[in-house]
C-alpha cells in the first residue's frame, strides 16, 4: 500500500491529517503537480483524472478522491470516528463536510487555480471566475463564523472530517489572501483549536 500525493496541494493534506488523527502511517510517493507529473501518461494509467491523492492497495487497486480514501481507512480503523457514529450522526457529518467542500475548499482552490502563475499554461484560467471564487470564500467565512457561535466544531461537539476539510480550505485560502478577519472571533477560536492538534502538522 502507498499513497501518491503532493505535499503542497490541499486534498493530499486532507488525507494526511485524517490518517494522522487515526495514527495510521502509509508510505508516500510524491507526484509533482508543478512539473505536470500528474498529467504524464504513466500516472494517468493510475488515475485517468490526473488528480491527487491516489491510494494504491496491495492488490493493485487504485482509490482516488480524498474522501473516498478517508472512507476506506475509516472502515479499516473506525476509531476515532471521524465520519460519524450512527446513521444520523454520519449524515450530519457528511452534510457539513460537503458544505465545507463546496463552500470553502472549492472556492479557495478556485481562486488559486484561476489567479496564480502556478497553473499558467497548465489549465484554462479565468481571472474573473477566480475573483468570484475569492469573493464567495470570503462571504462563506463570515457565515461560518456565525455557525461556530454555538458549537466547538463544524458538525457539533466532536472533531470530524468536516473540521479537516474546513481547516484545509481556510489554510489554502491564505495563498489567495483569503483570511479569517479579526472580528470573526468564533472562527478564529475554532481555527486555533483545530490547528493546535498534532495532526494539523501532517
Amino acid at each position: 500500500m502507498k499513497l501518491y500525493e503532493y505535499t503542497q496541494a490541499p486534498n493530499p493534506r486532507r488525507v494526511r491529517v485524517f490518517l494522522a488523527e487515526k495514527g495510521i502511517k502509509v508510505p508516500y510517493e510524491q507526484v509533482d503537480i508543478g512539473t505536470g507529473k500528474n498529467r504524464a501518461p504513466e500516472f494517468l494509467k493510475i488515475n485517468p483524472m490526473g488528480g491527487l491523492p491516489v491510494l494504491e492497495l496491495d492488490d493493485g487497486t487504485h482509490l482516488a478522491e480524498s474522501v473516498a480514501i478517508c472512507r476506506y481507512f475509516e472502515a479499516l480503523h473506525p476509531e476515532p470516528r471521524l465520519m460519524g457514529i450512527d446513521g444520523k450522526d454520519a449524515a450530519t457529518v457528511e452534510m457539513w463536510n460537503r458544505r465545507m467542500e463546496f463552500e470553502i475548499l472549492s472556492m479557495t482552490a478556485g481562486a488559486f487555480r484561476n489567479t496564480t502563475a502556478f497553473f499558467k499554461g497548465k489549465i484554462p484560467q479565468s481571472a474573473e471566475y477566480g475573483a468570484i471564487c475569492k469573493d464567495a470564500a470570503i462571504k462563506r467565512l463570515e457565515w461560518l463564523d456565525t455557525v461556530l457561535a454555538d458549537r466547538p466544531y463544524i458538525a457539533g461537539e466532536r472533531f470530524t472530517i468536516a473540521d479537516i476539510t474546513a481547516m484545509i480550505g481556510i489554510d489554502f485560502g491564505k495563498l489567495s489572501d483569503i483570511r479569517i478577519l479579526p472580528e470573526q472571533k468564533n472562527l478564529a477560536r475554532w481555527h486555533q483549536s483545530v490547528s493546535s492538534r498534532p495532526s494539523a502538522k501532517a
